[in-house]
């Protein structure tokens, strides 16, 4: 059990909101000397996990320099503009329905949306501006926390959706761990008993974002035609 103290590491780093690349290098560390690693063979083995894994990080680097040209061309402009004029907008129903566009796309294989992809250039930018549209002083705290909260609708959706996926790298993940077990688990058990768990995770970001909305519409309350709060 000494070998899963990389877990409480990473538990810990999160509480304390270190930083997370240095959390999960800790965490490496601790494991491998638990396990009874070298530090070169620790090195070693980051390396060559790198190495394999490129293939998930190559796609992310190419896409930066067309987010940015498009930025630059005014993307996140035109998405705030677009959002504005969507009178029944909200910033926690904007991130909900990203949450369930990402969670039914890649339920289906389809890979539509991520961080660079969509959330920084277009989620996190019409969230805000639907919250502006209310509060035009939204605090930078706010608007950090919108942000935060469009980030964690890519991560519940991308995690949650894939495991009823059978193609995708998290069952496959899953069915490889428990082949090396001797555990004969199918692929389309493990997706069929993954729909309860996306369905509880979306209705989990929908209090989530529901929560966002009220606490903002607390401190940001609608304006009176005469002008007084």
């Amino acid at each position: 059990m000494i070998k899963l103290v990389g877990i409480l590491v990473v538990v810990l780093g999160f509480a304390f909101r270190a930083n997370p690349l240095l959390v999960v290098v800790a965490a490496g560390l601790v494991t491998g000397f638990a396990a009874g690693m070298s530090f070169n063979a620790i090195l070693a083995q980051f390396g060559a996990l790198f190495v394999d894994s490129r293939y998930m990080t190559l796609p992310i680097i190419l896409m930066l320099p067309v987010v940015g040209l498009l930025e630059r061309h005014g993307l996140r402009e035109r998405s705030e503009a677009l959002i504005r004029r969507a009178g029944a907008a909200t910033a926690g129903r904007v991130i909900l329905l990203y949450t369930a566009v990402r969670q039914v796309s890649i339920a289906l294989g389809v890979s539509i949306g991520g961080h660079a992809g969509a959330v920084r250039p277009l989620v996190a930018p019409m969230a805000e501006a639907a919250a502006r549209v209310r509060a035009p002083e939204l605090s930078d705290k706010d608007s950090q926390d919108i942000r935060a909260h469009a980030a964690a609708a890519d991560n519940v959706g991308n995690f949650f959706g894939e495991d009823i996926f059978v193609a995708v790298g998290g069952i496959l993940l899953m069915k490889g761990f428990f082949d090396g077990l001797g555990i004969e688990v199918g692929v389309w058990s493990m997706a069929l008993w993954g729909i309860p768990t996306a369905i509880a995770a979306f209705v989990a970001m929908a209090w989530r974002a529901r929560a966002l909305d009220q606490r903002l519409s607390l401190r940001y309350p609608a304006r009176k035609p005469g002008g007084d709060a």
